[in-house]
């Protein structure tokens, strides 16, 4: 009888052990598959954002014929934001792709405020309602992408901190639970880039 009730006891917290260890494991996979969520909600934002810069540059070039070197130049730093995100999308919350998106977001950023400041000289073109319109979704969806990279930001945060918290942090390196990386602006572009680009006409 004593034997049965020590197999007994031993067998429930054999049970309970697992069901600790299936709880820590299902929440640290549900903290991964948020913050992957957020990452598509940025990328859904960014998609919207490329597909707009292409009409904005046809518009510009017709009033803009002057501005070559400017225009190239934002089409030359859509592919390569394109780039950047294609990267971060195939690896979310790596350290290097999160860096090679940000990068390549600041450098669109910066090629953008540019055109936009070009564009002031030009009346007809600060008139034109296409130019508004394009200017005004351009602006909105600025707003959005800084929503859904607070938003991942939260949600990678989240993450890791679950991560690293004992008892969870034994779990989580048994089972290659990487960390996750922010999406931060690099120091040295930070300054320009924090500035969505000036959009109003």
């Amino acid at each position: 009888m004593g034997i049965t009730l020590i197999l007994l006891v031993f067998l429930v917290l054999v049970v309970v052990v697992i069901g600790w260890a299936v709880g820590l494991f299902n929440t640290l996979v549900q903290a991964r598959n948020a913050y992957k969520n957020a990452f598509a909600q940025i990328d859904v934002q960014l998609q919207r954002r490329f597909d707009l810069i292409p009409n904005l540059v046809e518009v510009a070039r017709t009033y803009m014929s002057h501005e070559r070197q400017t225009l190239e130049a934002v089409i030359a730093a859509r592919s390569s934001a394109q780039a950047g995100l294609a990267a971060a999308k195939a690896a979310p919350g790596d350290a290097a792709a999160m860096a090679q998106l940000a990068a390549s977001q600041g450098q669109l950023n910066g090629v953008l405020g540019r055109l936009m400041a070009v564009a002031e000289a030009y009346p007809d073109l600060k008139a034109n309602q296409t130019m508004m319109q394009l200017s005004e979704e351009l602006s909105s969806t600025e707003n959005k992408v800084a929503f859904a990279r607070q938003a991942y930001n939260d949600a990678v945060m989240g993450y890791n901190n679950r991560r690293e918290m004992f008892p969870a942090s034994v779990l989580a390196n048994s089972f290659n639970f990487a960390p996750a990386a922010l999406l931060d602006i690099p120091l040295e572009k930070r300054a320009q880039v924090r500035e969505a680009p000036k959009v109003q006409f």
